[in-house]
C-alpha cells in the first residue's frame, strides 16, 4: 500500500442515507467511491426499507463490499452509534433531507457534518438561498439567483407555491441550516454545470455556504447489477440484444411518482404513434412501492396487445444503467430525476426531459442547455393536464432522429469520464474533499 492509501486508510466517514432508491443509490456510490480511495466507510441505513428493491440493493451491496461496516437502526440510536464508532470518525455525510434531525447530533459530538444534495448544482442553488423568497414566493413570477440565472415561476417546485405548505417550511427550516455543515457533496462536475458551481463557491449565492465539492458522476457499480447471470440475461437485457443499434426508446419516470391511468396510456399511444421500438418501464403506484396490479390491467387489455408488436413493457424494478449502456438504446423519455440525467450523461444517452415534480424541471433546464436533450415545457407538471399521443409521439421522433443530440450526448459522456479520471476536475474535487477529512482527523 502506497503512503497516500495508508493516509487514506486513517480516515474513517459514516454515510447517512434517507429512505427510496433515489437517495439510497448515489449514497452507496459515494461509498464504493470511497473504500476504492482506501477510506474506511460506515454505512448507516434506516429501517425498515420502504421497497423490496432497497432492500435487494443493500444486500448485494454488502455482499459485494464485506470489509464496510452496515447499521440499520433507527435514527434515535444515532448518538451512541456515532459516539462509539471504532476507529473514531472523521467526518459524517448525511442526506440534505436529514440535516435538522442530525445537526444538533453532530454538533454536541463536534463531529464535522458534511452533506450530500441528491440533486442537481443548480437545484442547490434555489434551496439554500429559498429562505429569502419563501415569504412572498406565491406572488413572485420568477426567482432570480446571483449569479446562477432567472428561474421562471413555471420551474419552482410546486409545493413552494403552496401557503403554509409542509415542503415549504421544511425547506425554510433546512436551507438557512447549509451554513452549519463543513462542505456540501453533489453529483455533478464543472463541465455540466460550471456556472452554478462557481456562483455557490464564490459566495455569490450565499455568502456563508460552505464550500461545494462536485465529485460526480458516481459511476455505476457491478454489485447494482442482478444477483445471478440467469437474470441478468432474462428481459429486458435479452430483449435489448435482439434489437438494432441505437434503434430502441427507454422509457421510465423514476420510482417516486406514479401516474394516472390516461396519461399511461397516451403514452402507450405515443410510444405507437412513434414508430420506434421502445422498452417502457410502467409504474402505477407512488413512493417507491412494488406494483400490485397486472400491466394489463394498468394500460389496457387492447392496447397492450398493440404495444407488444413493438416494444416491451414492464412494471418492476429494472437496472437502469444495464438498459442505457446498451447499444441499442438511442433515446431517453425521463422525468429528468436526478440520477437519471447522470446516468443519461455518463453513458451518452440523448434525453426528451418530461418533468413531474420537484427539482425535475430545474434539471431538465441543466440538460436542455447542455444541448443533448429537448423539453416540451407545455406538458407542464404532473396532473395539470393530460398530454395526448400524438405529442408524445412526435416529440419521440424529433429526438430519435436529431443528429445534433447524438452528438451532444456523445460529448457530454466524453467530459463526464475525463471528469472522473486522473487529473480530472471531480477526480480532484474528491481529493481535495478527502484531505479535509485527514486534517479534520489530525485534528481530533
Amino acid at each position: 500500500m502506497s503512503l497516500e492509501n495508508m493516509s487514506n486508510a486513517a480516515v474513517h466517514v459514516a454515510l447517512f442515507p434517507n429512505a427510496g432508491m433515489g437517495h439510497l443509490t448515489p449514497f452507496l456510490r459515494l461509498a464504493a467511491l470511497l473504500v476504492d480511495r482506501h477510506c474506511r466507510v460506515t454505512v448507516i441505513s434506516p429501517q425498515p426499507t420502504v421497497s423490496m428493491a432497497e432492500s435487494k440493493h443493500l444486500s448485494r451491496f454488502h455482499s459485494a463490499f464485506p470489509q464496510f461496516e452496515a447499521i440499520r437502526r433507527s435514527c434515535c440510536l444515532l448518538p451512541s452509534l456515532l459516539a462509539s464508532a471504532s476507529p473514531p470518525l472523521s467526518a459524517f455525510v448525511c442526506d440534505v433531507t436529514l440535516i435538522s434531525p442530525v445537526l444538533p447530533i453532530t454538533e454536541s459530538l463536534r463531529l464535522p457534518i458534511f452533506i450530500l444534495f441528491t440533486s442537481s448544482a443548480r437545484m442547490l442553488s434555489l434551496f439554500s438561498s429559498v429562505s429569502r423568497f419563501i415569504p412572498s414566493i406565491s406572488e413572485m413570477d420568477s426567482v432570480e439567483i446571483p449569479g446562477v440565472s432567472t428561474i421562471p415561476r413555471s420551474c419552482i417546485p410546486p409545493l413552494l407555491l403552496l401557503p403554509n405548505n409542509v415542503f415549504a417550511k421544511i425547506l425554510l427550516e433546512d436551507g438557512p441550516k447549509l451554513p452549519k455543515s463543513c462542505g456540501i457533496l453533489v453529483n455533478s462536475f464543472e463541465a455540466l454545470e460550471l456556472n452554478p458551481l462557481e456562483s455557490l463557491n464564490s459566495g455569490k449565492v450565499v455568502k456563508e455556504l460552505p464550500p461545494v465539492f462536485p465529485i460526480g458522476p458516481f459511476v455505476p457499480c457491478e454489485f447494482e447489477k442482478s444477483e445471478n447471470e440467469e437474470q441478468r440475461n432474462s428481459s429486458p437485457l435479452k430483449w435489448l440484444n435482439d434489437q438494432s443499434p441505437g434503434s430502441v426508446v427507454y422509457v421510465s419516470f423514476g420510482s417516486r411518482l406514479g401516474m394516472a391511468r390516461e396519461q399511461v396510456r397516451e403514452i402507450g399511444n405515443g410510444l405507437m404513434k412513434s414508430g420506434f421500438k421502445f422498452l417502457w418501464v410502467v409504474k402505477d403506484k407512488k413512493v417507491d412501492r412494488e406494483e400490485e396490479d397486472d400491466v394489463e390491467k394498468v394500460i389496457g387489455v387492447e392496447l397492450m396487445k398493440r404495444l407488444k408488436s413493438n416494444g416491451l413493457v414492464v412494471n418492476e424494478w429494472v437496472d437502469q444503467s444495464d438498459i442505457l449502456s446498451h447499444s441499442s438504446v438511442g433515446g431517453f423519455v425521463s422525468h429528468c430525476g436526478w440520477n437519471s440525467v447522470m446516468e443519461a450523461a455518463w453513458h451518452g444517452v440523448p434525453i426528451l426531459g418530461w418533468p413531474q415534480i420537484g427539482d425535475q424541471k430545474l434539471n431538465a433546464e441543466v440538460v436542455e442547455k447542455t444541448g443533448w436533450g429537448i423539453w416540451r415545457k407545455t406538458w407542464g407538471w404532473a396532473g395539470e393536464n393530460v398530454v395526448r399521443g400524438e405529442e408524445i409521439g412526435d416529440a419521440i421522433d424529433e429526438m430519435m432522429k436529431n443528429e445534433g443530440l447524438k452528438m451532444k450526448a456523445e460529448k457530454v459522456k466524453e467530459t463526464a469520464r475525463k471528469a472522473v479520471d486522473g487529473g480530472g476536475s471531480s477526480e480532484i474535487s474528491v481529493q481535495r474533499l478527502i484531505g479535509e477529512w485527514k486534517k479534520m482527523n489530525d485534528s481530533c
